[in-house]
């Protein structure tokens, strides 16, 4: 049995942690967020296809440093991609 990604920001124990209907996500891809959903509703073309630096608690700068994830211009609306860690 398949597992429903999360979120990115949802609690693990959050029954709601799931995608939800209506919602634009992008799947994040390898780093401390693998496998999460980046809920991308209402942002503007430009912020998609800048991408995000996104806190996590496994950063290679430790608790609240952040991920750099962009989207791959090979595959508009596909996953976003890792970049590396930064404070």
């Amino acid at each position: 049995m398949s597992q429903v990604p999360r979120v990115y920001g949802s609690e693990r124990d959050d029954s709601e942690c799931g995608p939800q209907p209506g919602r634009d996500y992008r799947e994040l891809t390898g780093g401390p967020l693998d496998g999460q959903l980046l809920d991308v509703s209402g942002w503007t073309e430009e912020e998609i296809t800048t991408g995000a630096y996104l806190i996590t608690p496994h950063s290679a700068f430790g608790p609240g440093g952040r991920a750099s994830y962009a989207p791959t211009f090979s595959r508009p609306g596909g996953p976003w991609v890792w970049e590396g860690d930064v404070p």
